[in-house]
């Protein structure tokens, strides 16, 4: 459906994406995921064709969007992370307008106006003013506008942004039931919803993907030797005399536990295994009580962090945010009044 090849954008010395290749299948959810400054938004307005790359390829559903740019963007609803709305429409007013820049025959557009309001949970506030729409309902009438037309890719930048629990979990909803029929790619700071609602993640990182799979594949990826942190009642020398007989550990190490008489052992197991039970065996069998057992497992929090770092620089998170603000005021105006270029 999608295939990046060596994708380069850059602005002035600063490279925002470097030689980024991927490859999206029709009907799944992807998620871009990634600290500020690592790429995302660059990248997703590079594939709906709001930006020009540097160099690279960008095919959707076998159009290049430098060759044949309708073609691909008539392919493609675009959710910007602020929604492209007219605070004074009404919602019905405002998905029309967008089906009549978008062409859909007229004898069609109220009903595929009214398919698209049932689709999204607006048919009770078509009437309404969206100024007057909370930040949950707005978000829907975004999704909404990037639906109309029934694109086969659906491009949506922070959905969930600045949205309460509830409006989180709503709009997560309705973002799952668009697999299948659609396929999505979406952009995320909150990686529980990114792991929650999209069959495979992409990871970002100064321009660069450095992992991609299932949330699943990920985790196991990223896995190292398994580990057990026992708390139990004994000394060291006991504790040690125990797991030395042990031919299912790797390694392990003792330090004082937090309760008097306690200690705590970090052990490692051999090809990757889970040794509880043969840990509780061996070590009640030498009269040796267990306060606590816990096998460590790497978060999806982890993985980000561990792949990306934890800091970001001033220069990464203005360049990031810069493809927007580089362009005049005249471009964007002209680019507002020109049908056919429209990505509403």
């Amino acid at each position: 459906m999608i295939r990046i090849e060596n994708l380069v954008k850059r602005y002035g010395d600063h490279l925002a994406v470097d030689q980024l290749s991927f490859t999206v299948e029709p009907g799944k959810i992807y998620g871009f995921v990634g600290p500020n400054g690592a790429g995302k938004s660059t990248t997703m307005n590079v594939i709906t064709g709001y930006i020009a790359a540097s160099s690279g390829t960008v095919v959707i559903d076998g159009h290049d969007i430098l060759k044949e740019p309708l073609a691909a963007k008539a392919c493609i609803g675009y959710l910007p992370e602020i929604p492209p709305l007219y605070a004074g429409m009404t919602v019905q007013e405002y998905l029309m307008f967008v089906a009549e820049l978008k062409r859909v025959p007229k004898k069609e557009r109220a009903g595929h106006v009214e398919e698209i309001k049932q689709k999204t949970g607006l048919a009770d506030v078509g009437e309404r003013l969206i100024r007057n729409l909370s930040k949950g309902y707005q978000q829907r009438v975004g999704l909404a506008q990037a639906l109309i037309s029934d694109p086969k890719v659906l491009i949506l930048d922070e959905p969930m942004v600045g949205l309460d629990p509830k409006q989180i979990i709503e709009m997560r909803d309705l973002i799952r039931g668009l697999s299948g029929k659609h396929t999505v790619i979406l952009s995320s700071h909150i990686l529980s919803e990114i792991s929650a609602v999209c069959d495979q993640i992409m990871i970002l990182s100064r321009g660069k993907l450095v992992a991609d799979g299932t949330p699943e594949e990920l985790e196991a990826m990223m896995q190292e030797k398994a580990e057990v942190a026992v708390t139990v009642l004994a000394e060291k020398e006991q504790a040690e005399t125990v797991l030395v007989q042990m031919k299912e550990i790797e390694a392990f190490t003792v330090e004082s536990g937090e309760e008097t008489g306690s200690i705590v052992l970090h052990i490692t197991a051999k090809d990757n295994a889970d040794i509880r039970k043969e840990l509780s065996v061996a070590l009640a069998s030498a009269g040796l009580p267990i306060l606590s057992m816990n096998l460590s497992k790497k978060s999806l929090e982890d993985i980000f962090l561990e792949l990306t770092g934890t800091e970001e620089s001033d220069e990464e998170e203005f360049d990031e945010d810069e493809s927007d603000d580089e362009r005049s005021d005249d471009e964007m105006d002209i680019e507002e009044e020109t049908d056919d270029d429209s990505n509403l």
